[in-house]
C-alpha cells in the first residue's frame, strides 16, 4: 500500500492536541506522528488546520434497521441495506461501527429473529468489500425464548462481536409505566392501541424463565470471548446483578445513581450521542451531558443516527470542562478499550490508521475525510464561506 502523509493538522493525541502536526501512514498503520524521515514517495494530504482524530468507534447503532426497513413493513433488499449503512458510517467518520440488531421474536418488521440473523450474516459476508470495519452487536430481548438458540448459533459461527441483554417490558427500564410503552409502540411502530396492549402483555408473559436464558446466553458469549453489555439498567441492584453475571458494560443507565454504581464496580457506561445533541433523552431518562459532567459517562454511541457521534464530541467541549482529547476519548479510546480492541482508538505509531479529519462548516463540525486502515474511504470538499457583498444602488439599477 502506498504511503500517505497528512500534514498541517490539529492532531488529537490521547493527552494533548498537536497544532500544525503530521501523521505518516504506511501499510494501513500509523507509521509515525510528526515524522522526521520516511516521507519520500508518500502521497501528501494538506489538512490546513483541520482537526484530525482517531476513527470513531460506535458500540451501538441500529441505523441498519432503518436502511433495511425505512418505513413500517417496507423492506428493502438486505444486501443493499448493508452496503448503504457502510457508506453512511464512512461519511460520519465511524471506522468501527457495531451494527445493533435486535432479537425480539416478531416484535415488528425487521426485528424478526430470522431477518436479523440474515442481516448479520450479510454484514459479515460484506466485510471483504466494506469501506469501514463493520461489526455486529446482537441485542437479546430477554422476554423472547425463541431467540436463544438462534443467537448461540450465530455466536459460535463467529459473526457476533458484541452481545447485550435488554428487557423492554413495561414498568421498568426504559418504559417506566405501561402507558409510556403503549405510546412508544403506537408512535414509533404505527400500532393500534389494541396491538400495543397485546405486545405489552406478551412482554410481561415472556419474563418467565428469562434469568435462566440470560445466564445461558452470557455463558456462551463468555466461552467464545464475546464482550457483553446490559441495557437500560435502572437501579444499583440491577447493576450488581448484571455484574455478577459477568456483563462487561452498561448501556444507557437511566439515572445518575445507576451510572455511578456501574462505573464504581468497573463497568464502562455507554450513553447516546443524540441525547447530547438534543439535550435530553427521548424516554425521560437522564441527560447524557449530565452523566459526562458527573464523570460517569465512559463512552458515547450514535444509538440510531451515525452523524451525531462527531457532533457530540464538540457539544461536550462546549458544555463541560473537558478538553478535546478527553471529549474525543468518549468515541475513540474508551469504546476501543471497552470492546477489547487494542489496535485502534488512538493516534499512536503502530496502531491501525483509522483517522477522521473534521472541519467547521458554519457552526457545525463536519467530516471532510475518513481513512480506514490507511485507505481514504470518504472525502468531501466544502466550499469556503463567501462574505455577502453589499449591492450598490447602481448595481441594483443595472440588474
Amino acid at each position: 500500500m502506498s504511503k500517505q502523509y497528512l500534514t498541517g493538522a490539529r492532531v488529537v493525541l490521547p493527552d494533548a492536541v498537536l497544532d500544525d502536526g503530521a501523521v505518516l501512514i504506511e501499510d494501513g498503520r500509523i507509521a509515525a506522528v510528526n515524522p522526521v524521515s520516511g516521507m519520500a514517495g508518500a502521497q501528501e494530504f494538506r489538512l490546513d488546520g483541520q482537526t484530525l482524530l482517531p476513527g470513531l468507534i460506535d458500540l451501538h447503532c441500529d441505523a441498519i434497521e432503518k436502511e433495511a426497513e425505512p418505513r413500517a413493513s417496507v423492506l428493502f433488499p438486505l444486501d443493499f441495506a448493508v452496503a448503504q449503512v457502510d457508506r453512511r458510517n464512512a461519511a460520519a467518520g465511524i471506522t468501527t461501527p457495531f451494527h445493533a440488531m435486535s432479537f425480539a421474536n416478531k416484535e415488528w418488521g425487521v426485528r424478526n429473529n430470522q431477518t436479523a440473523a440474515e442481516i448479520i450474516r450479510l454484514v459479515h459476508a460484506f466485510r471483504g468489500h466494506s469501506l469501514v470495519d463493520n461489526r455486529v452487536h446482537c441485542r437479546y430481548e430477554v422476554t423472547d425464548p425463541a431467540a436463544v438458540e438462534v443467537l448461540c448459533a450465530l455466536i459460535r459461527e463467529g459473526v457476533v462481536d458484541l452481545l447485550s441483554v435488554m428487557d423492554h417490558s413495561p414498568g421498568q427500564g426504559q418504559f417506566k409505566t405501561l402507558e409510556a410503552y403503549l405510546k412508544y409502540m403506537m408512535g414509533n411502530h404505527a400500532m393500534t392501541r389494541d396491538e400495543a396492549e397485546a405486545a405489552a402483555s406478551a412482554k410481561l408473559d415472556g419474563q418467565a424463565g428469562a434469568s435462566g436464558r440470560v445466564e445461558r446466553l452470557l455463558g456462551v458469549a463468555r466461552e467464545c470471548g464475546i464482550p457483553t453489555a446490559s441495557h437500560d439498567d435502572d437501579s444499583v441492584h440491577r447493576i450488581a446483578t448484571m455484574r455478577n453475571l459477568g456483563v462487561a458494560m452498561s448501556e444507557f443507565p437511566i439515572n445518575l445513581d445507576t451510572a455511578t454504581a456501574a462505573v464504581s464496580c468497573g463497568l464502562p457506561t455507554i450513553f447516546g450521542a443524540p441525547n447530547v445533541l438534543r439535550g435530553q433523552s427521548q424516554s425521560g431518562s437522564m441527560r447524557a451531558i449530565d452523566a459526562v459532567r458527573a464523570g460517569v459517562a465512559s463512552c458515547l454511541c450514535s444509538d440510531y443516527q451515525p452523524s451525531t457521534l462527531i457532533a457530540s464530541v464538540f457539544k461536550v467541549i462546549e458544555q463541560t470542562d473537558l478538553g478535546l482529547p478527553q471529549a474525543a476519548a468518549l468515541v475513540t479510546a474508551n469504546p476501543a478499550r471497552a470492546a477489547g480492541l487494542h489496535d485502534r482508538g488512538r493516534i499512536e505509531a503502530g496502531l491501525r490508521a483509522d483517522l477522521v479529519a473534521v472541519m467547521p462548516v458554519g457552526s457545525m463540525p463536519l467530516v471532510s475525510q475518513t481513512w480506514s486502515a490507511g485507505r481514504l474511504v470518504f472525502g468531501a470538499h466544502y466550499a469556503p464561506a463567501v462574505p455577502a457583498r453589499v449591492v450598490a444602488g447602481a448595481d441594483m439599477l443595472a440588474a
